[in-house]
């Protein structure tokens, strides 16, 4: 723990049922980053030193999927023309910038009368507060920290269950952190890898719009325990290859831990992300680290962006 960052069970509660505690006071006045501000030039120099091959890997989807595309969003229309006869031109109309691999800004949700993230309760319109073109201004650049979960998923969907429920709670994040053979950083980036990416790729479009169609999924708790895991060990950001980051459809015995960990502490959560290219090379490599390097949309006012993202090794 940094010296003056206080542990999560000392954080002040904001919201006494289901013990949802705010790290509002821990960030200065002003302050749109949130835990992305932890990235700092240490951070990105340690980064930068995992990188040994200079083997960049993709590690957002295309634009395209989820095709069709999940929470009643649009399927966008993608228009290439010419405007004169030397050269071309092309627009999207349409286009959800969260309906892919995307980032969810600190204007994406709300903890209830409390507000945005530090308490912010006015209007967002006329005003670029709590946008992402904060994120855009240096990119989320960082070291990457990968964590396998999608054992669990596999061996479920083996014995034929059919109700994807799976959650994962802080003991398990520990688990595979040790089985990783790595010790999450402040400033980390946490990648997730819960094995729905995995089976929605491998499925045929079929099973792929079956997949949408419903919220079930694997994917963390809504649990101040995960808060709590996340918040100690400070990391800037939480990547996962599902669609929410927390499963689906969620248990109100846990909470939500959007409203948990966005609004409240500052992390930022990225979802939809494609780790599996991304796994095999570590894997081959005996690693469970990289750079993280992905630079969000600038846009003024934006809720959430396209990832962009890309990890180096």
């Amino acid at each position: 723990m940094s010296a003056g960052r206080p542990r999560y069970a000392d954080l002040p509660v904001l919201i006494e049922e289901g013990e949802y505690r705010h790290a509002w006071d821990h960030y200065q006045d002003g302050d749109q980053l949130g835990a992305l501000g932890g990235i700092g030039p240490e951070q990105r120099r340690a980064a930068l030193a995992t990188v040994v091959e200079g083997r960049a890997v993709n590690v957002s989807l295309p634009l395209t999927l989820p095709d069709p595309p999940m929470f009643g969003r649009e399927r966008f229309t993608h228009t290439v023309f010419q405007p004169h006869r030397n050269g071309s031109d092309d627009k999207l109309d349409g286009f959800y910038l969260q309906s892919s691999s995307q980032w969810d800004g600190l204007r994406h949700v709300r903890a209830r009368e409390f507000g945005y993230f530090k308490g912010y309760t006015g209007d967002f319109a006329g005003t670029d507060h709590l946008g992402i073109q904060e994120f855009a201004r240096e990119g989320i650049i960082g070291r990457g920290v990968l964590l396998d979960l999608s054992a669990a998923y596999r061996a479920q969907l083996a014995e034929g269950r059919t109700a994807d429920e799976l959650y994962f709670g802080a003991a398990d994040l520990r688990a595979a952190a040790a089985a990783a053979g790595i010790e999450v950083q402040p400033g980390d980036v946490l990648c997730l890898r819960t094995g729905w990416m995995e089976r929605y790729l491998a499925a045929d479009p079929e099973e792929r719009a079956a997949l949408v169609s419903v919220r079930l999924w694997p994917g963390l708790e809504g649990s101040a325990g995960v808060a709590e895991q996340l918040w100690d060990w400070q990391v800037a950001a939480v990547a996962a290859d599902n669609p929410a980051v927390e499963g689906g459809p969620g248990k109100a015995e846990f909470g939500s831990l959007h409203r948990r960990v966005l609004p409240l502490l500052g992390i930022v959560f990225g979802e939809l992300f494609d780790f599996e290219a991304l796994a095999a090379e570590l894997v081959r490599a005996g690693r469970s680290a990289f750079a993280f390097v992905a630079v969000p949309l600038n846009l003024p006012g934006g809720v959430g962006s396209p990832a962009n993202a890309v990890a180096l090794l």
